[in-house]
Order: structure tokens, then sequence, then C-alpha cells
């Protein structure tokens, strides 16, 4: 079975830092594009980072630009999301997704076929 687990979410104080884990089992993330999303309450899902497939390219959206990284480890399988510099306006669940090969548009949800379960990230101010 294809399962991504996500973990590594908490509360931190503005300023702080976390880093999510991503853990793949069924599939090799080396040959799979991993995409970070995250969903505040009431408003839509969030295409926030994405690692490409073999190269690694990677794609940053503009609020999270110079703060946030992605990185893979292909020897644990596993896909981080390291958050520097939290704002309380990233306050969200945070997914991790997975899609074999490219997506089309690697920050758009709609491009990604397996998901893993979220977690919680709290920011205070």
């Amino acid at each position: 079975d294809v399962q991504l687990q996500a973990s590594g979410g908490g509360l931190v104080q503005a300023g702080g830092s976390l880093r999510l884990s991503c853990a793949a089992s069924g599939f090799t993330v080396d040959d799979h594009s991993i995409g970070w999303f995250r969903q505040a309450p009431g408003k839509e899902r969030e295409g926030i980072l994405c690692i490409r497939s073999r190269e690694g390219r990677t794609f940053y959206a503009d609020s999270v630009k110079g703060r946030f990284t992605i990185s893979r480890d292909n020897t644990k399988n596993t896909v981080y999301l390291q958050m520097n510099s939290l704002k309380p306006e990233d306050t969200a669940v945070y997914y991790c997704a997975a899609i074999y090969g490219y997506p089309n548009f690697p920050l758009s949800a709609s491009g990604y076929a397996y998901w893993g379960q979220g977690t919680q990230v709290t920011v205070s101010s």
C-alpha cells in the first residue's frame, strides 16, 4: 500500500522553527515528486513547496520563500519541510502529497495522487 505519514507539527512561538517529516512507504520518494500543502481554517488548501522527482528541482510559494526549505533523504525514504522564522499566519494543517514523475503544476493539489493525513502547526504571537 502507498502511504505517506506526516509528522513533526506542534506549537511554536513566532520566529521559531519546526521541521516536518513526510515518511513514505509502498513507493520510493526519489522517483516521485513530493509536495507540501497547508490548509488554515476557512481557507483553501495552499501548495507551498515541491521537490521534483529524480533531479530534485524545488518550487516555492512566495508566502514561504526564504523561510521554508524542502529536502529529501532517499536512504530514509523521507522528505522534510524545514520551517524557519515562523509567523502566526503559518498556522495550518500541513499535508504532504506525492505523484509519480512530474506534476504539471508543482504547487497545485490536483496534480497529486497520494496524500498523507496532515499534521497541525500552530504559531503563537
